[in-house]
């Protein structure tokens, strides 16, 4: 008897130290009290709170799935008010989902925002709004430049930038099947395609270009825009969640494989074959992100207080981080610094969370033989996890948040992104209420990042000194659809390519990035 009070009290102290309160206080005993009995029963029901609503949302997501979505579907994604899990590029920064303001109600304070994402590599940002869309440069934390404007298309949910070249793919609210590749420093269209359901997401990368339909996903090749394969008949996906490595050597994407629990699919987008499932997550998939490398892989569910990083192709489990213990969040991004060595993570909440990615070993110091009363107490609490339940020791065994930014809003929907401006590491948070906030990052100590610069994303905004050509925005290059395709003979597989004159067009279309060659170039028989 005396054995057992022992290790429930141990038990207790390392919860209390484990998790940051302080033992002398009372404030936090109601929580350790819940946390203590959670940890008896195996923490089975550590979100039971949410459990209903959990089981609620998967009982709506298989009934969408027996339903083929039909284009007005998008305006649900678009519906002001509603929040909804996504992705980090949109945000898709590395491994972040683009912010498809479509699916939020609720006039987010009035703006404009329909969409926002960072490129793949941190240096522009892309949003979309009811009267076009805009792009702006990430150089500096002071002054947000902007390098391009067009309003020539209304409502654009969807707007993808390849790098930091003039090529972007756009999606419109008014044509919500129909996606446009365009030469934005010229004002022209190269090329469009008409798909069977709505685009819930396009990912792009130097090689492949993805676009992404509540149950089937298409490959393009970027350099003539054929379409490569098709992965159909996918579990339904309302949210278009799906990532898009940038490297050319791991040229991988990721996708849900189930609608009610957190399988992966990794499917390699070069060899055209399936590459890895990964059971990741008990319940449905939240969040994506590839690092840049690809060789790693975030994950989270619609829980959301945990986060998972696997290696790629392997799927092997390299890191578990914890959001938190005390309530479930629904994740807007993940996204990886370029070097990868940092991972933040945003919510519905106003808390963002930036973990580090270092195994155990880089943590570990070898220590003496404690010689203080403490430094004994916390070497019996480490021993005494043996003695704890297998759930137990692994919320233990997760790693924190190295750092924490606290957003001055609630509930909005966002994307976020680990860059480096001005030779100092930041996290940039683009949300719905129209602003991009910047924040330093202390990469030696963390902690909570300081607000340095907030700046408004659909009100006016100074123009870069970057000359754009002015074209003509009524001549599309190209305007082949699927149909139009199959009926001159092609192969829907082979996707819709051209027509006389076109490589010419093409040839022309130079795409003015530093070691950049022209991403779209015909090849004719």
């Amino acid at each position: 008897m005396m054995e057992s009070s022992s290790v429930l009290c141990h038990i207790c102290f390392l919860i209390i130290l484990k998790l940051g309160f302080n033992p002398t206080s009372t404030l936090h005993v109601p929580t350790v009290l819940c946390l203590f009995k959670d940890a008896a029963r195996g923490l089975d029901g550590a979100c039971a709170v949410e459990g209903g609503q959990l089981h609620e949302k998967q009982q709506q997501s298989q009934q969408r799935g027996s339903q083929e979505t039909a284009p007005t579907r998008t305006t649900l994604l678009l519906e002001p008010g509603r929040t909804a899990a996504i992705s980090a590029r949109a945000l898709h920064v590395h491994g972040a989902e683009p912010m498809n303001l479509a699916s939020q109600s609720g006039d987010a304070g009035g703006s404009q925002l329909l969409f926002a994402n960072f490129n793949q590599d941190n240096t522009s940002l892309a949003v979309g709004t009811k009267s076009g869309y805009k792009f702006f440069s990430l150089s500096s934390v002071d002054k947000l430049e902007q390098i391009y404007e067009c309003m020539d298309t209304e409502d654009v949910c969807i707007v993808e930038r390849l790098f930091s070249s003039s090529l972007v793919a756009i999606v419109s609210l008014k044509a919500p099947r129909k996606l446009k590749v365009c030469h934005f420093k010229k004002g022209t269209e190269i090329c469009n395609y008409s798909y069977s359901n709505t685009i819930l997401a396009v990912k792009l990368n130097r090689q492949r270009l993805i676009v992404c339909l509540e149950e089937s996903l298409y490959i393009h090749n970027i350099r003539d825009m054929k379409v490569l394969h098709t992965i159909r008949e996918t579990p339904p996906n309302p949210s278009g969640l799906c990532a898009l490595s940038i490297s050319n050597d791991n040229c991988y994407l990721a996708y849900p494989g189930s609608a009610t629990i957190g399988e992966v699919q990794v499917f390699d987008t070069v060899n055209l074959r399936a590459a890895n499932m990964i059971p990741a997550h008990d319940s449905p998939l939240a969040a994506l992100a590839f690092d840049a490398s690809g060789t790693k892989l975030a994950t989270a569910s619609e829980k959301g207080t945990v986060i998972r990083v696997f290696s790629i192709p392997e799927g092997q489990k390299l890191f578990e981080f914890r959001r938190g213990v005390k309530r479930c969040v629904s994740i807007c991004s993940l996204a990886f610094s370029m070097e990868g060595l940092y991972l933040s993570a945003s919510s519905n909440t106003e808390t963002v969370h930036i973990f580090k990615l270092e195994t155990q070993k880089e943590k570990y110091v070898p220590a003496e033989e404690p010689t203080t009363w403490g430094g004994y107490i916390g070497k019996v609490l480490m021993a005494s996890t043996t003695y704890l339940p297998s759930q137990v020791t692994e919320m233990f065994t997760q790693g924190r948040a190295f750092a924490t930014v606290r957003l001055p809003f609630c509930g909005h929907k966002n994307i976020c992104a680990l860059a480096v401006i001005q030779k100092i590491p930041r996290l940039l948070v683009a949300a719905a209420d129209g602003y991009l906030y910047l924040y330093n990052l202390d990469p030696q100590e963390g902690g909570e990042c300081t607000l340095m610069k907030q700046h408004r994303l659909d009100g006016s905004a100074e123009p870069s000194n970057e000359i754009l050509e002015q074209g003509s925005h009524d001549r599309p290059l190209v305007a082949q659809t699927y149909s139009a395709a199959v009926t001159k003979g092609y192969c829907e597989e082979q996707g819709a390519v051209g027509g006389a004159g076109l490589e010419d067009d093409l040839n022309d279309l130079h795409l003015e990035e530093e070691n950049e060659q022209p991403p779209l170039i015909l090849e004719t028989d």
